[in-house]
């Protein structure tokens, strides 16, 4: 698998990862300060195999804290998808 098909796996699983964390969020129109908590919960396995890498929920929960500060100062307008996929392909590819 290229690092282009690795990409869009990445930026194709954060968007429906997304999509379901505002269904399961709905009543609060998918407003949830604890977010990263429950995408690591989401993330954690099937990412892990995606990237080949292993790390804790924990430290998941830190690099999506991470990805997240980070695209808000450096590229606030960026589809956080594809940022995202980008931040964990430059640390696990």
């Amino acid at each position: 698998m290229t690092d282009i098909d690795i990409a869009e796996k990445l930026e194709d699983f954060f968007r429906k990862t997304g999509t379901e964390h505002h269904k399961a969020f709905i009543k609060t129109n998918g407003e949830d300060p604890e977010w990263p908590l429950w995408y690591a919960e989401y993330l954690f396995e099937k990412l892990a195999k995606l990237l080949n890498a292993k790390f804790t929920k924990s430290e998941l929960v830190y690099l999506l804290v991470m990805v997240e500060k980070e695209r808000a100062l450096m590229a606030p307008g960026a589809d956080w998808p594809r940022y995202y996929a980008n931040f964990f392909i430059e640390r696990y590819i």
